[in-house]
């Protein structure tokens, strides 16, 4: 493991005890969560907040219900050409952005992913929230996404 992952155990069990002292309870909602996975194939469980991001969050909880993978493993350096595929022959739609589940970013991505018209606060909210938590992990990690 590597001291960049370890600091960061010990900064989330540091945040952990404060809330807990100050709240008496501990809800590290939206932080990623070390072998949080149910099913054992992934490295981080993501749980995106659907108060926060309505739209996006209802897409993504409805692509896996339609059988998508709920594993997102990280390829930043596919998004580009799995954005393509995914969104070819889907066309633009004033006032929306195209939501894709599997992301662009996910290996899992790309062709035959579910695409959703959302409105681009939502969707774009959503993108940068879900950036944000996973930018310091690196290609090739798996997240597990829950939608709560």
């Amino acid at each position: 493991m590597s001291s960049k992952k370890i600091w960061g155990f010990v900064v989330t069990a540091i945040l952990a005890g404060v809330i807990y002292l100050v709240n008496g309870h501990v809800d590290l909602g939206g932080i990623l969560n070390p072998n949080q996975a149910s099913n054992g194939q992934a490295d981080y469980t993501l749980v995106v907040p659907a108060d926060r991001y309505p739209k996006t969050a209802a897409h993504i909880k409805d692509a896996i219900a339609e059988g998508h993978s709920a594993i997102c493993t990280i390829d930043r350096g596919g998004a580009k050409a799995n954005r393509q595929l995914s969104l070819r022959g889907i066309a633009t739609k004033k006032g929306y952005d195209r939501d894709e589940w599997p992301m662009a970013m996910c290996q899992e991505g790309g062709e035959g992913a579910d695409i959703r018209y959302i409105k681009p606060s939502d969707n774009r909210g959503a993108g940068s929230w879900i950036g944000n938590q996973l930018d310091n992990y690196s290609d090739g990690t798996r997240v597990l996404f829950e939608v709560k």
